[in-house]
């Protein structure tokens, strides 16, 4: 094993949006930082906008399976590349409702609070805006909590088609806003021959964690990423608790480094699970969990594709992901329980409805698509300690049941009832599996008391007072908003307590480690 790799000051694993940012919050601090990606970067390629190699082909789905509860084995979507998941995702950056800090009531659960409120990071919400550039515009959403910052852009327009539907469902009395989205709609068109939102791009219009977040921090010469670089364990000192070296293969060689200050960042699911495997003597459960709690608590948002259609709605439009509605989310009008968000999707084209309909003709599936508009409808999944991520030997085992499924099927029921108020007469609906990637959060959540929570709230480990785990994994709950804003303003929020408590010393401000890209 080699071990003569030069020690960088600060240690990122994984440089999905968690890594990426902390990478762009540390870098003006002068620290050697070296970041280590299990993927690689996803080159400017014909696949990255052809449905038919992402959709029925699967192009970009790495070849791996994982096992459900009961020892079935699955293929979970996770990807590994510079940017993580985020390289796939819509790019709607929103903020937590002020109420998802608190403890809510929903109607088969409670979603508990967080060890601190909304207004606590509240200003690093408006700095990870700034840095993912995001288009909005706050004041159209009642539910929306207060901004110190406007975003820096307006939002993106609607096309008239979508225009048409957003005024139609005005008229019904509900509230749609434009969706707080971290696109560069101008260079898209530029680029792009697609409508769909989540293919992956090589620097052509949208904010992810590499083209945002990376890119700013490889503009410092302290700051490496190396790719091809899978992390496989962690080893900590018996006396200390800190961790000692780390240990990754890259090409075939099995190598390991030292760094005096390690953050964890390889996504909800492999963050827990590299955990669990670093056990020794010392820890037989792992590291950080002398609580039992890594690995539990996984959570995945309740989310269904709703495809309304009319035979007099064309749908024109290039980009239709331009608005939401957040009408149902703390409240429903008849329960007064919440419910959740409905976002747009991007054009579900015939090529996509293929992957799903192999046996529907391909023009019966391009008439529905030209006649559709498609919605996301989102609800909270709320953590249960037996839900869990769990190893045995090389398989990684996911555990979990639905919970609060009755609030989203009424989610959906709303939305359903409003769109056939508007003229669609024919509203599809299809669950999406939960164990897709996108949503991921819990299993190494943070808290106030290290007998039930692996990582303070600044995401410190409890065990290991140099190793701090900064994705969606340290989040309480899921709430019912995309999770990737407030990912970054926690590691903005992680980083600033770094650059405090570990004295490094040549940071000037946090503004300027974030800038507006």
């Amino acid at each position: 094993m080699r071990s003569d790799i030069p020690a960088p000051d600060i240690l990122i694993i994984g440089s999905g949006i968690g890594g990426a940012t902390m990478a762009a919050a540390l870098a003006p601090t002068g620290a050697s930082i070296l970041i280590l990606e299990a993927g690689k970067q996803i080159i400017d390629s014909p696949h990255n906008s052809d449905q038919v190699s992402i959709f029925q082909h699967n192009y970009f789905k790495p070849d791996e399976e994982w096992f459900d509860q009961n020892m079935k084995p699955f293929r979970p979507g996770n990807y590994y590349n510079i940017g993580g998941n985020s390289k796939f995702y819509g790019a709607v950056l929103a903020r937590y409702r002020k109420e998802d800090f608190e403890e809510m009531q929903h109607l088969d659960g409670v979603s508990p609070a967080w060890p601190f409120a909304y207004n606590v990071l509240e200003p690093w919400y408006s700095k990870a805006e700034q840095l993912y550039q995001v288009r909005g515009n706050f004041a159209e959403d009642p539910s929306e909590p207060h901004h110190s910052l406007a975003y820096p852009y307006p939002p993106i327009p609607d096309e008239p088609c979508i225009r048409s539907v957003r005024d139609k469902l005005i008229a019904l009395g509900l509230k749609p806003y434009s969706l707080p989205l971290g696109v560069d709609i101008d260079q898209w068109r530029k680029t792009r021959n697609t409508p769909w939102d989540a293919h992956p791009h090589f620097f052509e219009g949208k904010m992810d964690a590499e083209t945002a977040a990376l890119s700013q921090a490889l503009k410092y010469g302290n700051v490496q990423i190396q790719t091809e670089s899978k992390v496989v364990r962690l080893n900590a000192c018996q006396t200390t608790g800190k961790i000692t070296d780390v240990e990754f293969i890259c090409q075939g060689v099995h190598q390991k480094i030292k760094s005096p200050l390690v953050i964890l960042s390889a996504g909800a699911i492999h963050s827990a699970v590299l955990l669990l495997r670093s056990s020794s003597d010392h820890y037989p459960a792992g590291l950080a969990n002398s609580s039992d709690m890594v690995g539990r608590n996984f959570m995945n948002h309740n989310a269904s594709a709703l495809i309304a259609f009319s035979p007099t709605f064309n749908n024109d439009s290039f980009y239709q992901k331009t608005f939401g509605l957040n009408d149902f989310y703390l409240s429903d009008p008849e329960l007064s329980c919440p419910l959740g968000n409905i976002q747009l999707l991007g054009r579900v084209s015939e090529n996509i409805l293929k992957s799903s309909l192999q046996r529907v003709p391909k023009c019966a599936l391009r008439y529905l698509s030209k006649h559709s508009i498609d919605f996301y409808a989102m609800s909270e999944d709320l953590p249960e300690r037996d839900n869990r991520v769990m190893i045995e030997g090389d398989k990684i085992i996911l555990k979990w049941k639905r919970n609060n499924w009755r609030s989203h099927m009424l989610l959906v029921k709303r939305m359903k009832k409003a769109l056939k108020s508007c003229g669609f007469p024919l509203v599809f609906s299809k669950p999406f599996d939960k164990r897709t990637p996108s949503h991921q959060c819990g299993t190494v959540r943070m808290g106030v008391d290290p007998k039930l929570s692996p990582l303070d709230p600044f995401c410190r480990a409890w065990n290991h007072d140099n190793l701090f785990v900064v994705d969606a994994s340290f989040m309480p709950t899921s709430a019912a908003v995309n999770p990737s804003l407030t990912i970054a303003a926690q590691a903005l929020r992680v980083a600033d307590e770094i650059i405090r408590s570990e004295r490094l010393a040549s940071v000037t401000s946090m503004e300027n480690s974030v800038g507006t890209g």
